[in-house]
């Protein structure tokens, strides 16, 4: 066995043979069906999505069972928020944290997300751990087998699974799986045991973080303040409590050197103006941040995910944000290649699509930090000449904003393909008054057509959606899509993705045309077929967008 890949070639990695790796949920040569390393956001999405479609999961985490309190990430973008909509979840962590209608980065530089065309046109300032709340909620709720106090020591994979070794208190063990997902953080035990280097380099030395309390209260939750001295963020938990991030060339020091209190307080000061009479560390450290990815995301039958996958500058607040939307890219392609629905090569798409947005934050994630601690004459003048451009041209606001909330996001497609394949499926209002992102609770595909065509004939057609079922288990087995109708008279019929992407559309108007169009895409996608009982249509345009429902806040 090689934990590297169950079968190596001269040009490089390559799968599994997908008969292998069709309809295995529920092997017995199994001890689960999928291991989950790291219970941070992007693992536990992942495994209660996968629970959630009847899957047997194991979640080993190396921190004991509790979730801490302290934490880098801070916001959550409007495509992250749409994907927790998807779930059920996003209205609980909204009503719990800070909408800000605008995000400041840099000399007054601020990103508009009221623009946006979303239920969400904010920017959701709360932090990780709320979101791990609800997400371990839910999770546990699906019946995710949770492992805390278990350190993963390694791996070995061959053509039927992977084998995950690990460390608890009571001594070593192993689990045995069809695959294994790493979503351990930077220091990826799971990289590192397929063999996957972490090319990058450190952008910023000596990040000071601090969890504290102020005598006077900011005149927003979020405010960031950068100049010729230092750099400065600080952002309000909602409890009393504030994080604050700062730099300044002037402080420049190795990761484990101590950070006084003064320290915090003097770049703050020099930064924002005043320290807002900071009081009462719960927690200072320092740190440095890394831009670096992995070059493959999955080997054989290990794929890696979030912080395993790609790490990069908190400017723009996109690194949870990216890692959430791996797992829901990743979650329903396990699912189906595991219930015998999809071919193994699905898996593949992964890298294709995931791989491009992650090195696409880094290039943007990256120059947004650069600006921000430029402090030579020339980058001063730089950082000047973007915040004007960014105030004065509309066109690069807004492809700014759809970048860091993630709505910009569009996935490539073969030849052929419809304009509207691989791009983000707006939350449209459909025939029944209800919202297309509450239909994908059920975590399926969802055909939409016109309410004069008969759809799919699939016998859960016409119910409510409701939510997502939960418990393991209790997840449709049955890959047919969901039909749904739209409230206009368009024609284009659409398929779209259970992770809210558009799988394939057609303008054909022949009814035999149409049918066999749709009959092609529901095989290529699902492995299943329409019924007989004649012809599907359907239409979908970005005007559709239900922006008409806000979210609560």
């Amino acid at each position: 066995m090689d934990a590297r890949n169950p079968e190596t070639s001269d040009s490089g990695p390559r799968s599994a043979p997908a008969e292998a790796a069709r309809g295995t949920a529920g092997d017995a040569s199994h001890d689960t069906d999928v291991i989950v390393v790291g219970a941070g956001p992007t693992g536990l999405l992942l495994a209660g999505d996968l629970a959630e479609a009847g899957l047997r999961v194991t979640l080993l985490e190396r921190r004991p069972g509790k979730i801490s309190n302290l934490t880098r990430a801070l916001v959550v973008h409007a495509r992250t928020l749409e994907q927790l909509d998807a779930r059920g979840l996003a209205d609980e962590l909204v009503a719990g944290g800070h909408p800000l209608a605008s995000l400041l980065l840099f000399g007054g530089a601020t990103i508009d997300a009221s623009r946006l065309h979303s239920r969400f046109p904010f920017v959701l300032v709360t932090p990780q751990f709320e979101v791990e709340k609800v997400l371990e909620r839910r999770a546990r709720r699906a019946g995710v087998a949770f492992r805390p106090d278990s350190e993963v020591l390694g791996l070995d994979q061959d053509a039927g699974g992977v084998t995950v070794r690990f460390r608890t208190p009571e001594g070593i063990g192993s689990l045995r799986a069809a695959y294994t997902v790493g979503t351990d953080g930077f220091r990826s035990t799971v990289r590192e045991a397929i063999g996957q280097p972490f090319p990058g380099k450190s952008v910023i030395r000596s990040l000071l973080l601090a969890d504290v309390r102020l005598a006077r209260e900011p005149e927003a939750p979020f405010n960031v303040g950068a100049g010729a001295e230092a750099f400065a963020l600080l952002s309000s938990f909602g409890d009393g409590w504030y994080r604050v991030i700062g730099w300044s060339p002037d402080h420049q020091a190795d990761d484990d050197v101590p950070v006084g209190f003064d320290e915090i307080r003097d770049i703050t000061r020099r930064a924002l103006g005043t320290d807002y009479g900071m009081h009462d560390a719960r927690w200072i450290s320092r740190f440095h941040s890394d831009e670096r990815q992995a070059p493959q995301y999955r080997v054989g039958r290990v794929f890696l995910a979030g912080d395993a996958a790609h790490v990069h500058s908190p400017a723009g607040g996109q690194g949870m944000n990216t890692g959430l939307q791996d797992a829901a890219n990743l979650s329903w392609k396990l699912a189906a290649v595991l219930r015998g629905h999809s071919p193994e090569s699905l898996l593949d798409s992964y890298q294709a699509e995931r791989h491009p947005v992650g090195k696409a934050v880094l290039r943007s994630s990256g120059a947004l930090v650069r600006l921000a601690l430029m402090q030579s004459v020339p980058g001063r003048v730089a950082r000047a000449l973007a915040t004007r451009l960014l105030r004065s041209l509309g066109p690069l606001a807004n492809r700014a904003i759809l970048a860091i909330s993630g709505l910009g996001i569009a996935y490539p497609t073969g030849p052929g393909a419809h304009r509207l394949a691989g791009e983000r499926a707006p939350d449209i209002r459909l025939a029944d008054g209800s919202r297309l992102y509450e239909v994908l609770r059920q975590g399926r595909f969802v055909l939409i057509t016109p309410a004069d065509e008969p759809g799919t004939d699939h016998p859960t057609d016409g119910l409510p959606s409701g939510d997502r079922p939960t418990g393991e288990g209790t997840h449709p087995t049955d890959n047919r899509p969901v039909t749904v109708h739209w409230r206009s008279a368009r024609r284009t019929a659409v398929l779209v993705r259970p992770d809210g992407y558009i799988a394939w559309a057609t303008d054909a108007t022949a009814p035999a045309e149409r049918a066999r169009a749709l009959r092609t895409a529901l095989r290529h996608w699902t492995g299943t077929e329409p019924g007989d009982d004649g012809p599907i249509s359907g239409a979908l345009a970005p005007a559709e967008e239900a922006t008409d429902t806000p979210a609560g806040r």
